[in-house]
């Protein structure tokens, strides 16, 4: 298991909110964000999808948008530990490379209603929302960047626009959020293997 997967398995996706009442909101929202989208939600849906009262939820909650911020900070910092951890790690960029996508990918299928969430419902965020979590993803961006990067120095990869293929490699795997069925043929472990070697294939590297 490479140093991203790691990361990727620690504790439950939403251990870290507490109390309970909390974390079942936040869960109810994610699915109801991904079944109506977040316009279409009201607070009294995501209320009811965890047992509570419209009012139980303000309690833990100001607003709509402070749940869907929860949700997005939660999700892109895994992201972000997923990605420190490939880039921070020994070995070669080919490795760092395969460990980065593999993981990001898998990551984006096993948990892909929140992925979809996260990624897809960002521009409902408040203004200082959104430049917090565009924060994130810009050092994301950066981690995976400089294994490519990396690649390209050593000759190990065939890159000559570096923050294209970034770009291309992180919509690559992100997209996986949008097609992804768990009744479908692949396993989030496929995906991330499959979705690996093909990057690997894009950068001239070695699979």
């Amino acid at each position: 298991m490479g140093a991203a997967e790691r990361a990727a398995e620690e504790s439950g996706e939403w251990s870290d909110v507490t109390p309970d009442a909390a974390r079942r909101l936040v869960s109810a929202a994610v699915q109801a964000f991904a079944e109506r989208g977040y316009h279409a939600t009201t607070t009294r849906d995501i209320a009811g999808r965890a047992g509570m009262s419209p009012a139980a939820l303000y309690i833990h909650y100001k607003t709509k948008e402070e749940l869907l911020y929860r949700i997005s900070g939660i999700g892109h910092e895994k992201a972000l530990r997923i990605m420190g951890a490939a880039a921070e790690a020994r070995g070669s960029a080919t490795d760092r490379l395969r460990d980065a996508v593999r993981t990001f990918a898998r990551w984006h299928a096993e948990h892909h209603t929140t992925a979809r969430v996260i990624q897809y419902e960002l521009q409902a965020l408040g203004a200082d929302h959104y430049a917090e979590i565009a924060a994130l993803r810009r050092r994301t961006d950066r981690l995976l960047r400089q294994i490519i990067q990396d690649g390209a120095d050593s000759g190990e990869f065939a890159v000559d626009d570096v923050p294209g293929t970034t770009l291309a490699v992180l919509s690559l795997c992100v997209d996986v959020a949008r097609w992804f069925s768990a009744e479908g043929p692949r396993t989030p472990d496929e995906v991330g293997t499959l979705y690996a070697d093909l990057v690997l294939r894009m950068v001239g590297g070695a699979s």
